[in-house]
Formats: structure tokens, C-alpha cells, sequence
């Protein structure tokens, strides 16, 4: 009988084992969703007055080879807009992201690489239709002159402004004058920075260089090539190759420029490679669940210890984006079928693959990727009730009167590095009304582009020197 005992007691506790061990596996697959409301205007107060100090500074140190300055989402520079609103104008700024970058990634590889003739840069910058996402403040000039200048990784070329204008768009500063600064200087038609831009023009008269950016709307910024100083939180940079423009057509309202962060030859990290060893990295916090400001690193210090890395690859049509290789995506622990390789591979011709983009909000996949994991997740969200489709979201759910939901895992398998997403990097409120929506989206063009929701809370590094781009989880602290 203590026999029989012992037995039984050994294939309860062995029943019991079982059982914890795999309801403890469930969790693996969902996640908590903790219902935070859409965001509103953010403030602007902190970061001015961070940046007060850094006007004051005169002495910095020249061979300092890392610096960190705070980013702003673009809504900081919306007036009196209801959270809605913001969020509608997010999505129109998207859309027309989107379509520009499809076009550059389709229009290079239609002509084998940019042709010689014409006259443009090899950039299509965030600014095109307002659909810079992530800012921050930077002194222009000797004296600096502080201005607010959209950072993208979709572009090369650093311009701003200029005094005298031809044509100026409103911002919030007063456009910079290079005749008040010490250290702005013309480049020579003929020098090697000039015949980096993919067809430079001349000021014959001056014999300096010419730059012009133009864009698929027909906006575009045009001026002079030139070399100035920056300032970043009272780190300067000197001889920064930009675009001085003064006549600056169909742009967007509010920020005075952009700083280049492309792979391309003419960005602000490739141009800098010997002091910031061509490494940055940022992190976008998710401003409906935290009022602190994101960041963006440049140097050693931008190398996240916890980030797992996946190689770049190397476009020959296009040098400006930042291309990986997405092999396929996890929903609730379980590969999606319907989603291989082979459907983001960048062929020969530089058609297809996938984009890192800080300027993109919602991740695009080509549309059988998407079909696929928009209804794999379906299918895992049962115990969400549906709601009507919203804008170019098909797939959302009515949460309200909900403080939290579970929802299946979604993780990204890029070549060495799995990205699991928190949830809020996947379902994000739509409306005030409790309506979140999967922050997916389907594309007809071969680009496949992961975007920033996707991005927030991870510190993004992008170590160009090494060839690689990193993720680090919860990097913004």
C-alpha cells in the first residue's frame, strides 16, 4: 500500500509539474496591452530651456567624439490641435512618406543608379509634403544661432534656410543670415565635396557650388553648397558640408531644415566619420505612455550594450537607406507560414527589400507579408471585439471601457536579431473613442519599410562603421 502511495503521489506531483510548466508557456505568447489614450500637443518649455545653456557655451573641446541632444516629435510645432487632429495629420504625413520613398527606391533602380544629366541631389528629404517626424535644436553659424532642424534617416543632405530668401517657407526662428557668421564659407565648383552630389550646379560669377533637392510634388530648396559649423548642446562641429537654400518651395511649416542621417556619402554621420566613428543611435519614446523627450547619440557612446545587430546590406542603386534582412515574423510564438525571405529580398536591379526609417510612423510590408500577418493575428486576437476598418488600418478593435487586453506577441526575425515588440508598438489608439487598430499596413510597392511605431522604446543604432544596424530593448532610459 506505501508503495502505491508513493507512486501515486509521485504521478500527481508529476501532473502537477506538467500543468504549471505549460501554463507557464502561455505568457510567452501573449502580452499585456495597457490602454493608454491618443497623445496630445507635447511641450516644448524643457527642451527650450535645455537649450539656453547650450547658446551661452564658447569653449568646447574639438577632439570630444560623442554628444547626445534631445528629440521632439514634429506635433510640438502644431498649433492648438485635438489629439485627433494630430493624429490625422500623422497619417497624411505618412502616406506621402511613403509614396516618396517608393518612388526614389523604384525611379533608381528603373534607371540603373542616378543619371548624369539634370541637376538634383541624390536625396528626397523628410520635409517633402510636412512629413519630417523627430526634431531638434542645433546651433547654426559662429555665433551659433539656434534653430529647430528635422533629423531623418531617409536623407543625406544637410540644408537650412537662408537669408537673403528668394522664397522662405514660415518657421519658428528667424531664418539664419550666413553673412553674420564667422564660419561660413562657399565650396569651389570644382572641389571634391561639390562633385559629391550627383549633379552639382555653379555660381559662375563666384565660381562656388550649387546645390538643388527637388522632390516628385514639385517642391524643392535650392542655394548654395557650403561649408558651416554646428552646434549640438554646446558641441561643435566645424566645416559641416550643407545646403544654403534660398528658395525653398512647397516644404513643410515650422522647423528651418534637415540634418541628413542616411547611409549616403553627403550625411551628417558619414561626414563626421573620423570624430563620431560614423556611429549614432536614437530613442523614440512612445508619447502616449511617457513625457520624456527621446534621443539621438552620435559617437561610441551611441552602442547599446543590449542590442542585438543584423547586418546592413548594401543597395548599388541607392546608398541612402538603410537596407536589412527581414527572414520572417512571429505571432503568438509561432512563425507565420505565409512569410519567407524571399518575399523582402532586394534583387540585383535594387528593386524590393527593407528600410529602417526614422521618418515613416507605420511599418509597411509588401502586401503578401501583410495579408499574412494581418491574419494570423486575427486569428490569435479572438478575444478582442472588432471594429470598423480606420483609414489604412484593417484590422482594429473596440477596447473601450478597458484599462488593459491581452494580445498575441508579434517579434520581427531580421538576420541575428529577433525584435520582440512591446505591445504598443503594434496596437495604438486611433481615436478618443477606445478604438485601437494593428499598426500594420500593406503596400503594392516592392519596398518594405519598418517604421517608427515600431521603433519606440528600442535605442536604434545604426554603427555604420561596422555595417550594422542594432536594437536594444527598453534603451531609453
Amino acid at each position: 500500500m506505501e508503495g502505491k502511495s508513493r507512486n501515486a503521489l509521485l504521478f500527481f506531483s508529476f501532473t502537477i509539474f506538467l500543468y504549471l510548466s505549460t501554463t507557464s508557456s502561455i505568457p510567452l505568447h501573449y502580452q499585456t496591452l495597457v490602454l493608454n489614450p491618443l497623445p496630445g500637443q507635447p511641450i516644448l518649455s524643457d527642451f527650450e530651456s535645455e537649450n539656453v545653456i547650450a547658446s551661452d557655451a564658447t569653449e568646447t573641446d574639438p577632439t570630444e567624439s560623442t554628444f547626445s541632444v534631445q528629440l521632439h516629435h514634429i506635433d510640438a510645432l502644431s498649433l492648438n490641435k485635438t489629439p485627433q487632429e494630430l493624429f490625422s495629420l500623422r497619417l497624411h504625413r505618412d502616406a506621402s512618406r511613403v509614396k516618396a520613398l517608393s518612388s526614389l527606391a523604384a525611379s533608381a533602380a528603373a534607371a540603373g543608379g542616378f543619371a548624369a544629366g539634370g541637376f538634383s541631389s541624390s536625396v528626397i528629404s523628410g520635409l517633402a509634403q510636412g512629413s519630417g517626424e523627430y526634431f531638434t535644436r542645433i546651433g547654426v553659424g559662429t555665433p551659433p544661432k539656434y534653430v529647430y532642424m528635422v533629423l531623418d534617416t531617409g536623407s543625406d543632405i544637410v540644408w537650412i534656410q537662408c537669408a537673403p530668401c528668394k522664397k522662405c517657407y514660415s518657421q519658428s526662428d528667424p531664418v539664419f543670415d550666413p553673412r553674420k557668421s564667422r564660419s561660413f564659407a562657399g565650396i569651389a565648383c570644382g572641389s571634391p565635396l561639390c562633385h559629391r552630389l550627383d549633379s552639382a550646379g555653379c555660381n559662375t560669377r563666384k565660381q562656388t557650388c550649387m546645390y538643388q533637392v527637388s522632390y516628385g510634388d514639385g517642391s524643392f530648396t535650392y542655394g548654395d553648397f557650403s561649408t558651416e559649423t554646428l552646434t549640438f548642446r554646446g558641441t561643435r562641429v566645424g566645416r559641416v558640408a550643407l545646403g544654403c537654400g534660398h528658395d525653398n518651395e512647397g516644404l513643410f511649416v515650422g522647423a528651418a531644415g534637415l540634418l541628413g542621417l542616411g547611409r549616403g556619402k553627403l550625411s551628417f554621420p558619414s561626414q563626421t566619420g573620423r570624430r563620431f566613428k560614423r556611429k549614432f543611435s536614437y530613442c523614440l519614446v512612445d508619447r502616449s505612455a511617457s513625457s520624456r523627450p527621446s534621443s539621438v547619440v552620435f559617437g561610441d557612446s551611441a552602442i547599446s550594450r543590449t542590442a542585438r545587430f543584423t547586418p546592413l546590406i548594401s543597395n548599388p542603386k541607392l546608398d541612402t537607406f538603410y537596407y536589412v534582412e527581414l527572414l520572417g515574423i512571429s505571432v503568438g510564438g509561432t512563425r507565420v507560414p505565409g512569410i519567407t525571405a524571399t518575399l523582402f529580398k532586394l534583387d540585383q536591379t535594387g528593386n524590393g527589400g527593407v528600410i529602417i526609417d526614422s521618418g515613416t510612423s507605420v511599418t509597411r510590408l509588401t502586401r503578401p507579408a501583410y495579408t499574412a500577418l494581418r491574419d494570423a493575428f486575427r486569428v490569435r486576437a479572438t478575444n478582442l471585439k472588432r471594429a470598423p476598418d480606420f483609414s489604412l488600418f484593417d484590422t482594429c478593435f473596440d477596447l473601450s471601457g478597458k484599462t488593459e487586453v491581452k494580445v498575441p506577441t508579434v517579434v520581427l526575425h531580421f538576420r541575428g536579431a529577433d525584435v520582440s515588440l512591446p505591445a504598443s508598438n503594434f496596437l495604438i489608439p486611433v481615436d478618443s473613442e477606445g478604438t485601437f487598430c494593428f499598426a500594420f499596413a500593406g503596400t503594392m510597392s516592392g519596398l518594405s519599410i519598418i517604421g517608427n511605431i515600431q521603433q519606440q522604446g528600442f535605442r536604434v543604432v545604426y554603427d555604420l562603421a561596422g555595417s550594422r544596424v542594432g536594437f536594444g530593448p527598453r534603451g531609453c532610459a
